[in-house]
């Protein structure tokens, strides 16, 4: 048997519905940067970890190192906008609310949950990064999230 195409991968992959998040980090020079992703899901409750794949291309991946802390804002059916913003190249904070987080990472204004992160381990996978973190901070609030299914976005309803 033939091996997968990644065409076949992505559109069965594409058949699991995620909700859309999108990370951040500080650089050294106080710049604050950020992705969105897909992929991001809790690993335990003792300790409470959580994971993110990040393309190993990415721009933000040299930021994201152990012991390092990052931002996870998950979006709200509001926030489409700010997932396409964070998905392009170029100054992807431009007119963005966001504030500052108790370990200095930015969070976004209006997701309707954000975590801190602190990195533990990052690991090899193919042509991702999975970064897994211990959540160190919190908060959440009302409202549906975006969701992401059939290479499409989507609301709840």
């Amino acid at each position: 048997m033939a091996g997968l195409s990644s065409v076949e991968f992505r559109q069965a992959c594409a058949k699991f519905a995620t909700g859309v998040a999108v990370i951040t980090a500080v650089a050294g020079d106080g710049s604050p940067h950020g992705m969105t992703v897909n992929s991001f899901t809790s690993v335990s409750l003792e300790p409470p970890l959580v994971l993110v794949c990040i393309e190993r291309q990415a721009a933000i991946l040299p930021l994201l190192a152990p012991g390092a802390h990052f931002g996870i804002s998950v979006l709200s059916e509001q926030q489409k906008q700010l997932s396409v913003q964070f998905s392009q190249k170029g100054d992807r904070f431009n007119g963005v609310a966001w504030l500052t987080g108790e370990t200095g990472v930015p969070l976004l204004r209006g997701a309707i949950a954000t975590f801190e992160a602190k990195i533990v381990r990052l690991l090899e996978a193919g042509d991702h990064i999975i970064v897994l973190a211990e959540a160190v901070h919190l908060t959440t609030s009302e409202g549906n999230p975006l969701l992401f299914y059939g290479s499409r976005y989507r609301i709840l309803g």
